[in-house]
């Protein structure tokens, strides 16, 4: 059992939690992510770690209620526990892979959206506390639904705002806020991007013309986690990919978004997951490539 410590509610819908788990925290790197189920019977839910705590043994979560098991989760208060938080899973974020002196030579920008701006927070905040600048761009459609604003403030250099009312920051997308910085003539090196997928499909799109590498989280797309569903199948050139067991993170310009928004669609009925069996025939399966997949 793990015990839900401190929880805050970020808008109407998101809320986090910080939850008692000493052995995650200890093993877990920015980008990866955990496996919550409330109970015996409870859904398996992925969830990118938003923070940890190695002294403190914690781990923070952010969710969105989307379904049934995300508000049965956002009923639980401090004190409550969840029986099972295992991780952490999936790799951890490319930059974590390089040295911090070549990290210090590099230009990185962070562009988020919706609940895609709390798993930023991490990997910014690694590379603020190894002493590597970055900047980053957030949006969300009000004011009122922008998260974890104070957090990334204090972890990079410029933090950029846009919103698609205007109540906050520039009104437009976040894509409006690329194209700026490049008009006034900032250039990076390295672009990670963290948000529904239209956001980072049109992210990678207009990437790709400035010739700017791109990284993606398709978390989004993950449901069981353990790449035993298939739903994370993601083309990734001509390879095929799962989020979860390869990922979450890949070279945002060799993936097709049109193919794997059109797929998560399809994947919510039962229906529709036959006619991806049929279509998709051996290479249908998850990663492990053995459970059957829907079976």
């Amino acid at each position: 059992m793990y015990k839900i410590l401190k929880k805050r509610f970020l808008n109407e819908n998101t809320y986090e939690m910080v939850i008692d788990a000493p052995r995650v925290s200890k093993n877990c790197m920015p980008g990866q992510f955990i496996i919550l189920k409330l109970d015996d019977k409870g859904e398996r839910i992925p969830l990118t770690i938003a923070d940890f705590d190695r002294e403190k043994g914690t781990i923070t979560i952010v969710v969105q209620k989307v379904g049934a098991s995300t508000t049965k989760l956002s009923y639980l208060n401090e004190g409550d526990y969840v029986e099972d938080f295992a991780g952490p899973i999936g790799l951890a974020s490319e930059l974590t892979n390089e040295s911090i002196e070549d990290l210090k030579k590099k230009k990185i920008l962070f562009v988020g959206g919706g609940v895609g701006i709390a798993p930023i927070y991490p990997q910014a905040k690694w590379l603020h506390e190894n002493g590597v600048d970055c900047d980053v761009i957030v949006g969300a459609r009000s004011k009122d639904i922008l998260i974890y604003e104070d957090e990334i403030r204090k972890v990079c250099k410029n933090l950029y705002i846009a919103t698609d009312d205007g109540s906050y920051g520039k009104k437009g997308l976040v894509t409006d806020v690329i194209q700026d910085l490049y008009n006034e003539g900032k250039k990076y090196d390295v672009c990670i991007s963290i948000g529904p997928l239209v956001m980072m499909k049109f992210v990678c799109r207009l990437t790709k013309t400035l010739n700017l590498k791109t990284i993606v989280s398709m978390n989004p797309i993950m449901v069981d986690g353990t790449g035993m569903c298939g739903c994370c199948r993601v083309n990734v050139g001509d390879e095929v990919k799962f989020a979860c067991v390869d990922g979450p993170e890949f070279d945002g310009h060799l993936i097709d978004f049109d193919n794997v928004i059109a797929r998560s669609k399809i994947y919510q009925t039962e229906e529709g997951r036959a006619m991806l069996k049929l279509q998709e025939g051996d290479t249908h399966h998850g990663g492990c490539g053995n459970c059957g997949g829907d079976k």
